[in-house]
């Protein structure tokens, strides 16, 4: 079992780069893929970016490519998703989770940390 906490998050403007991390404990980290999810007010949770335990490849959803990276440090226990050319429309409470082995869902989330662009 996992625990995720998430920091990072604040009111930048658009143009503007952020860079969120996800604290991780718990001995079976290194063993998890590892996603970043958002939920705009009166939006559904979407998928953001993702890392896979097993050989780090990633994964981003068409909004953000190009502008996001996700990254892992299983050292320190931490995800990270550094935006850049943040925009209005990536104004969301931004979510880490964690998948045990890439197989089945994400079953392990953390509080969230809260992204607002201002145009």
């Amino acid at each position: 079992q996992v625990q995720l906490v998430e920091s990072g998050g604040g009111l930048v403007q658009a143009g503007d780069s952020l860079r969120l991390s996800c604290a991780a404990s718990g001995r079976t980290f290194s063993t998890y893929d590892m996603g970043w999810f958002r939920q705009a007010p009166g939006k559904e949770r979407e998928f953001v970016a993702a890392i896979s335990w097993r050989d780090s490849s990633t994964s981003y959803s068409d909004s953000v490519k190009g502008r996001f990276t996700v990254s892992i440090d299983n050292a320190k226990k931490t995800v990270y998703l550094q935006m850049n050319s943040l925009k209005p429309e990536d104004t969301a409470v931004y979510y880490c989770a964690g998948n045990p082995f890439g197989v089945g869902g994400y079953d392990y989330w953390g509080q969230g940390t809260q992204v607002t662009v201002s145009s």
